[in-house]
């Protein structure tokens, strides 16, 4: 089995969530059997968040070639950012370090592809609504994607950055969500929701979700799985 490298702490909830499935899921695979060699190298969450929100991507793209160059001496030979919004500075990364990160927008794609949905909706941070690195694979694959309107894109994004990135989870921003989702279905026609932040499975699941919900971290779990086997 591959040993597993996670840039972690962007941030720490998913983090944990990855680390935990990661093993459980192994675990369950090989019939008790086997657990994954996992290693973590945690960013400090609001240096990475400084640098995204003030568009110093070059600073950002140090930060975390750094981390992924930790890893790569650790041993890791599946090496992965555990964050949608820090791909954001993706391709460089891979340039500056020669490593091909796991990625989680072709990770996406690749499932919207497979189950022939046309139509979907993104959630995510500002940046991950609002840029084009969640996108382009769909784009180029024929999916049309939808975003919120900019005041929603702003309400949402503040709810993800101050509560769910803290681990809170709250009925009235559930409801908030599941409108925003429902509008763009009944105006949009979206036949999916990508779930394009990593601590947006904390509120919406394909039990609760208006539409089929595609969780980015599951998705990409599921292919961190796949690979390191």
């Amino acid at each position: 089995m591959k040993k597993i490298g996670l840039v972690g702490g962007t941030g720490p909830e998913s983090t944990l969530m990855y680390y935990k499935e990661l093993n459980s899921r192994v675990d369950t695979i090989t019939g008790g059997k086997a657990m994954p060699d996992v290693v973590i190298d945690s960013v400090n969450f609001r240096r990475a968040w400084d640098y995204v929100s003030n568009g110093n991507y070059d600073e950002l793209t140090d930060y975390l070639a750094e981390k992924v160059e930790n890893l790569k001496k650790s041993g890791a030979e599946i090496i992965t950012l555990t964050a949608g919004t820090m791909h954001i500075v993706y391709d460089e990364i891979v340039e500056k370090t020669g490593v091909n990160l796991i990625s989680i927008p072709k990770a996406v794609c690749d499932e919207v592809v497979s189950k022939g949905i046309k139509k979907v909706g993104l959630l995510g941070t500002v940046f991950t609504m609002e840029k084009d690195y969640m996108k382009k694979d769909l784009l180029l694959a024929g999916v049309e994607v939808f975003v919120p309107k900019k005041a929603e894109r702003d309400l949402l994004a503040k709810r993800l950055l101050e509560e769910l990135e803290l681990g809170i989870v709250t009925e009235s921003t559930y409801h908030e969500y599941v409108d925003v989702i429902n509008r763009m279905k009944d105006e949009h026609g979206i036949e999916a929701v990508i779930l394009g932040c990593t601590e947006l499975p904390l509120l919406l699941n394909a039990d609760n979700c208006p539409v089929t919900c595609l969780d980015a971290v599951e998705i990409h779990i599921k292919k961190l799985i796949e690979l390191a086997l």
